[in-house]
């Protein structure tokens, strides 16, 4: 087996099998990952990819020693993981820099609290720093540097401790996508170069243009709970052209691979009481229905072409996608997204219709929000705390979920005008909405 840069791969530096954790809820475990198996060897640099609820980074915790597994075991070179090992460095999406240490120190953190002697710590510190791309900071401190500059130092404190195995959650997420793309570039040439000083690099990303470009290999892990579903090798040489027909085609078919069917009754799976709900607004999914409707589409695209159309990363996409198709204005397969007759219909009527057709699929699809209007109308006052609504969800969701598939809902049936929502009093009312619905 050799990498994209067709060099043979060495032993194998790290192994989870059966890796199994669940959360503890107040009404029973939510698992995040079930029978999930990794691999990794010298010489490779590996993504994982999957979609938000996949259970990505909980993986990466494990594997750096962070957390435990509820199931299975990890290895790395031989021995046990119980806790952090040394030779395993991470990369953080948010900088997790300290504000009152200079860059040389924030570098030289790690070092530090291995006890590594003063002299070797500004000696290591500074070549780190120079590999980086950022002699002459050493003294600045993290609010004088812009976003990629932080995540440099980000870098340079990983590799300060001369890691066998470099951990990344999404380490470019948080940039803008000039800074991103120069970073990566910049990463992939001193890797290839074999400047980093690094065995193995784990990646962990939502991006899948990121992941091809990057990575190896690549393992898809499916959602709700976190699985590996495919396994794709990438064997395009570095540095890899975006633009490839190759390249292209590769991406197309992850798409296909995380959007695939799992089974012949998915097309009907339905929204129940207490399913998540994310909060994707009324103007991407308007937004989205009318791009897909129009030429050069007309009403069938392929969902890379339409994020790059709409400017929309891998895990934005895939929910507004999946949310029209739950509200039966779409069907999304296979890496494709269809519009039904519905979303068709909508993308040609004016703002009434189609406030009268998304109420109609709104109360015939998402059971959350037909049960707060018939709670409403089942009231003398036709009012309801939000609190209620709450607490019932509390049941099937935890705070946070329940929190945002409330806010989701009232956002939806505001503009579907099948209830009111007083934000102040946390109060729905049928106050000044169409009864008719």
């Amino acid at each position: 087996m050799a990498n994209g840069n067709s060099l043979p791969l060495g032993p194998e530096i790290f192994s989870a099998q059966g890796i199994c954790r669940a959360f503890d809820k107040e009404h029973g475990n939510h698992q995040v990952l079930s029978d999930v198996n990794v691999s990794l060897r010298e010489g490779e640099i590996v993504g994982l990819l999957g979609r938000s609820g996949s259970g990505k980074s909980t993986l990466l915790r494990i594997i750096a020693g962070l957390i435990q597994p509820s199931e299975g075991s990890v290895m790395y070179q031989g021995q046990p993981v119980t806790g952090p090992q040394a030779g395993v460095a991470m990369v953080f999406q948010t900088f997790a820099l300290f504000p009152w240490l200079t860059v040389m120190e924030n570098v030289e953190a790690g070092l530090e609290a291995q006890g590594v002697a003063r002299a070797e710590r500004r000696r290591r510190a500074l070549a780190a720093i120079d590999l980086i791309g950022l002699d002459g900071f050493e003294n600045a401190y993290p609010r004088e540097l812009s976003g990629g500059m932080r995540q440099r130092v980000g870098f340079a404190r990983a590799l300060v401790v001369q890691p066998n195995l470099l951990l990344m959650d999404e380490p470019f997420s948080a940039l803008d996508v000039l800074t991103a793309e120069t970073l990566r570039s910049d990463l992939l040439e001193l890797w290839c170069e074999k400047r980093l000083g690094i065995k193995t690099v784990l990646i962990v990303t939502h991006n899948i243009e990121e992941a091809v470009f990057m990575c190896d290999r690549i393992l898809i892990l499916s959602s709700n709970p976190g699985r590996v579903v495919a396994e794709v090798p990438v064997t395009f040489p570095h540095p890899r052209n975006r633009l490839d027909p190759a390249f292209r085609r590769l991406v197309d078919d992850i798409y296909a691979k995380m959007t695939a069917r799992k089974g012949a009754d998915a097309a009907a799976k339905r929204l129940e009481f207490g399913s998540f709900l994310p909060e994707v607004s009324i103007n991407l999914l308007a937004g989205m229905i009318e791009t897909v409707a129009v030429a050069p589409y007309n009403g069938h695209a392929d969902l890379p072409v339409i994020a790059e159309h709409m400017h929309l990363e891998v895990d934005e996409l895939f929910l507004v996608a999946e949310m029209l198709e739950h509200f039966r204005f779409a069907d999304v397969r296979e890496g494709d997204i269809t519009l039904t007759k519905a979303g068709m219909q909508y993308a040609d009527y004016d703002t009434q219709q189609r406030k009268i057709l998304f109420a109609n699929h709104l109360l015939r699809n998402v059971p959350l929000a037909a049960h707060i209007r018939k709670v409403l109308a089942e009231r003398r006052d036709q009012r309801a705390p939000r609190s209620r609504f709450e607490q019932e969800l509390e049941d099937y969701l935890n705070d946070g979920a329940a929190a945002e598939a409330l806010a989701a809902v009232i956002d939806w049936g505001r503009y579907a005008e099948i209830f009111s929502y007083n934000d102040q009093t946390e109060t729905f009312s049928l106050d000044d909405v169409e009864g008719g619905q």
